[in-house]
């Protein structure tokens, strides 16, 4: 069994999609010959947007996890804001418009100060806790994945220092990410971080991406990028049991900021007030925007608000819904956008209604999948005739499915550990075991 180190901030107990794709790679890696340890920020010094301490349990137990220390932006910036870190890190610095004085300058001094991101202070106690760990165990590769794009400041330390093969993982953009225009960056600070991101990624022995836009986007740039997307985990659904209450749910998982206030689906469900038993939830951070639109529509009573909860319980509500909601952030360059969650809704083999670009690589993927039918942002007769169709197949006991199972196991967490197995195959192949030169 060979031995590859995972570098990612985000590990249990934190919750959210971000969690997902390292902590499904310590569970199927070894069944393909590699044996991960996992080197992570301790939760004590953690920003973590969300908590699911539920999956700890989901650590292999013969996975090493090392945890260390951070300096945390945050923590300083809630006590200036008089919050707590856990309410200021879900606010965010580049999230709701920020009108205070105090709000303007922390946004500032993020988007300025601490390049590439305000977890850049993990940095030099990961690398030395990777020491550490390259003196424990013999490690023949390191992976990285980002955001935090910082983490990948630790691939390319291990990678200069003792020429370990690393590979870049990038669950989403780093300079091209979606909110990236909302920070505050005088030139010399987007000219900077342009130039780190070029120089540390152009190290890696080689870089994967989980969309096909953003390998078309790296391509442009010169570096040549593997695609392994997100995807789900059968074992996860295996042992739910849903206990469906009688309603048409239409479930949304995630959170919704005012790019993904999906108003033509408030508009269609205002026409259709014979569909008495469908009702819609949102689970996860609901942005107060979206609230209004739902108000607004009179539509309290078929809509309900959910705080965040377990990925266990997210799930269950998959299987216990009808329709699962997708919407695409309205913005430009939209059309590369494919949210994590597509593939758990694949997964979960309930049809999608998606709302978004629809020549666009989500677009592509309910179609590639048979998972569903993407709509323009202002498509409401479409929606209205989706919506009625799907509600009288399963007012008729005959529901329609969604993902046909053996199109959606390509998208499997165990084929994409497979994926990444063989990349590490090829960058050790390529490079001298480095773990001797310790």
């Amino acid at each position: 069994m060979r031995c590859v180190l995972l570098v990612t901030y985000y590990f249990p107990p934190a919750g959210g999609a971000a969690v997902q794709r390292f902590l499904k790679f310590t569970r199927y890696l070894p069944e393909q010959g590699w044996q991960p340890v996992v080197l992570t920020v301790a939760p004590e010094s953690a920003a973590y947007p969300a908590l699911d301490p539920a999956l700890v349990e989901e650590i292999p137990p013969n996975v090493p996890v090392v945890r260390t220390r951070s300096w945390d932006p945050y923590a300083a910036y809630a006590r200036m804001m008089g919050r707590s870190k856990a309410e200021t890190v879900s606010v965010g610095f580049a999230g709701s418009p920020h009108h205070s004085w105090k709000e303007r300058l922390a946004r500032w001094i993020r988007a300025n100060l601490f390049l590439p991101d305000a977890r850049v202070g993990w940095v030099p106690f990961a690398l030395r806790a990777a020491v550490r760990v390259l003196e424990q165990y013999p490690v023949e590769a390191v992976v990285t994945t980002g955001p935090p794009h910082s983490a990948h400041l630790i691939g390319y330390g291990l990678r200069r220092r003792y020429r370990l093969p690393w590979i870049a993982d990038l669950r989403d953009p780093w300079t091209g990410i979606d909110y990236y225009d909302m920070l505050p960056m005088t030139r010399l600070a987007r000219w900077l971080d342009a130039r780190i991101e070029q120089t540390v990624l152009a190290k890696a022995e080689a870089r994967t991406v989980v969309t096909p836009a953003m390998q078309r986007m790296f391509a442009r740039r010169g570096l040549s990028t593997l695609l392994i997307p997100n995807g789900y985990d059968p074992a996860d659904f295996a042992d739910l049991q849903p206990q469906p209450d009688g309603r048409f749910w239409i479930t949304y998982v995630g959170s919704m900021n005012p790019t993904r206030n999906p108003e033509a689906l408030w508009q269609a469900l205002r026409q259709l007030p014979e569909l008495t038993a469908l009702r819609v939830r949102l689970i996860g951070t609901i942005d107060q925007s979206v609230q209004q639109a739902i108000a607004r529509h009179h539509l309290e009573d078929r809509v309900e608000v959910w705080p965040f909860v377990s990925h266990r319980q997210a799930l269950k509500s998959l299987l216990e819904s009808a329709l699962l909601l997708l919407v695409v952030n309205r913005v430009a360059g939209n059309e590369g956008i494919t949210t994590s969650k597509l593939y758990e809704y694949i997964g979960a083999g309930r049809p999608v209604l998606g709302i978004g670009p629809v020549q666009g690589d989500a677009a592509a993927l309910l179609e590639e999948t048979k998972a569903g039918k993407m709509f323009d942002y202002e498509d409401v007769a479409g929606l209205c005739a989706y919506l009625r169709q799907h509600y009288e197949a399963w007012a008729a006991k005959q529901p329609l499915a969604g993902a046909p199972p053996e199109l959606a196991r390509r998208y499997s967490r165990p084929v994409l550990a497979g994926a990444l197995a063989r990349l590490l195959d090829e960058v050790t192949c390529s490079m001298p075991c480095a773990s001797a030169v310790l």
